[in-house]
């Protein structure tokens, strides 16, 4: 006879989460040592920062890890609920960066919401998906209300605004709908729909309009709207095909902005060139196809559709990532998972990893 058990988390998950927050954390010493010694006369001032977060981290993805991810599904309606509260009081109070009312100033320390904020609509979206099952496939008591959850959260995002977070929780949750059985053509038609709202959203800023137009000729306005991508992929021709050398990489000297955070890829590219950054890409894959099989090898429909989720949203924001640095898709300013600089992103994504390692305990086959 053969029965389900709750097994070992996956080991080589575990271990390139691992490499890939330590690879972050030397990267991020890298690209940052030179700005933080003159801003803040410590070269070390970003990395220790970052090593707490990753301390911090770690201790939430062991505890993620041991603790049933079913616990969570009982709790979903209060972890959405916390999530909206945080997205509303982050417009009130929250402090202004770039243009940005993206954060909450916690002492020297800044804390994003919107990361929390993606790992509530997961939990809470594949709760709901979980209770529906095949209704999912009627729309008005079934795809509607998931759709409406998704929007508005989606909205209190854009009102900050912050499009690249966005575009990670429309695509990542809206791969978790499709693969919940819900019906193709109602989304497609749907999204086609929301087009002429994101003609209005783009045009409605000129920076946005730069920013989507920069990329389809980066040198043409290169001092100026296309500074970033041009510096951006200096870095990765300088970089060649075996780089510069750890640490020597010329760009992160305050001519590629943003060096440690968004455009971290890009040193990696410059320092350790095309061979360093395709074994990089590598170990993220790696990390992506364990995760969709600890999902897809759940037993418990609300367990596989929050792993999906979750690999989901990792994959989705690197691939906007990667996009926006080498000029393949308009620059969003969404963080590297596991490798930016950034507390709550480093934070969230161990987390959700913990998650991840929890789910894939489950549907191990022991003979008894």
């Amino acid at each position: 006879m053969e029965k389900p058990t709750r097994g070992r988390p996956d080991f080589l998950m575990l271990l390139i989460t691992f490499t890939l927050v330590g690879f972050g954390l030397l990267m991020v010493f890298s690209t940052s040592a030179v700005s933080a010694s003159v801003k803040y006369h410590s070269s070390f001032y970003f990395v220790n920062r970052q090593i707490l977060w990753s301390v911090a981290g770690t201790i939430t993805m062991l505890f993620f890890m041991n603790v049933p991810f079913q616990k969570l599904h009982k709790r979903a309606r209060t972890i959405f609920a916390a999530a909206l509260i945080l997205l509303l009081l982050v417009l009130l109070v929250g402090i202004k960066i770039n243009g940005h009312r993206s954060w909450f100033g916690v002492g020297s320390f800044g804390i994003q919401p919107t990361e929390f904020a993606k790992l509530g609509l997961l939990t809470y979206v594949a709760s709901l998906l979980s209770k529906k099952g095949e209704r999912i496939r009627e729309f008005r008591n079934g795809l509607l209300p998931v759709l409406l959850i998704i929007g508005t959260v989606a909205g209190l995002i854009m009102l900050q605004p912050d499009i690249g977070s966005d575009l990670v929780i429309l695509i990542s949750t809206g791969i978790v709908v499709v693969s919940s059985g819900a019906s193709i053509l109602q989304i497609i038609g749907i999204g086609l729909c929301a087009v002429p709202l994101a003609v209005v959203i783009v045009f409605n800023k000129a920076y946005r309009l730069e920013r989507f137009t920069s990329f389809l000729h980066p040198w043409s306005d290169a001092q100026d709207s296309s500074y970033q991508l041009a510096q951006s992929l200096t870095a990765f021709g300088h970089g060649g095909l075996t780089g510069a050398g750890f640490g020597k990489g010329v760009e992160k000297m305050f001519y590629l902005p943003e060096a440690h955070t968004d455009f971290i890829f890009s040193t990696i590219g410059e320092e350790l060139g095309f061979i360093g950054c395709s074994v990089f890409l590598l170990l993220y894959l790696i990390l992506i196809w364990r995760g969709l099989l600890a999902a897809t090898r759940c037993p418990e429909p609300f367990g596989m559709y929050l792993g999906i989720g979750i690999i989901s949203t990792l994959g989705v924001q690197a691939l906007i990532n990667l996009g926006g640095v080498t000029g393949s898709i308009p620059i969003t300013g969404v963080p590297l998972p596991l490798i930016s600089y950034g507390g709550s992103s480093l934070l969230i994504s161990m987390a959700s990893i913990g998650i991840l390692l929890n789910i894939s305990r489950e549907g191990r086959i022991e003979r008894v």
